[in-house]
C-alpha cells in the first residue's frame, strides 16, 4: 500500500503552487517561532508576530488567487464570483 502520491504523476501546476507557496508559509512561521524561542524576549516576540500578521494575508490572497486561476475554466462565472465574494468577507473579516 502507497502512502504518498508519487511524483512522477502528473500533478496540476496549480496545485503545485499552491502547496509550494503553503510550504515556504510554514516555513516561516516555524523560523519566526524559533526566533521567538531563542529571543527568550516578549516585545521581540511581538514584533515578530507582527511581521507575520502581515505576511498571512499576503500567502492568503496569492494561494488563493492561484487557486481561482487554475479551476476558472471549469467552473461557471456565477459560481467564481460567489467565491469572491467569499474570499472579500475573509479578508474584510481579516482586517477589521
Amino acid at each position: 500500500m502507497k502512502m504518498f502520491r508519487s511524483f512522477q504523476t502528473s500533478l496540476d501546476p496549480g496545485l503545485f503552487g499552491m502547496v509550494l507557496l503553503r510550504f515556504i508559509s510554514s516555513m516561516i512561521e516555524l523560523s519566526a517561532a524559533i526566533a521567538m524561542f531563542y529571543l527568550n524576549d516578549v516585545r521581540k516576540a511581538l514584533v515578530i508576530n507582527s511581521l507575520l500578521a502581515a505576511i498571512g494575508p499576503i500567502v492568503f490572497i496569492a494561494a488563493t488567487s492561484i487557486g481561482l486561476i487554475s479551476v476558472a475554466n471549469s467552473v461557471s462565472f456565477g459560481k467564481l464570483f460567489l467565491i469572491l465574494i467569499g474570499v472579500a468577507f475573509i479578508l474584510i473579516g481579516i482586517l477589521t
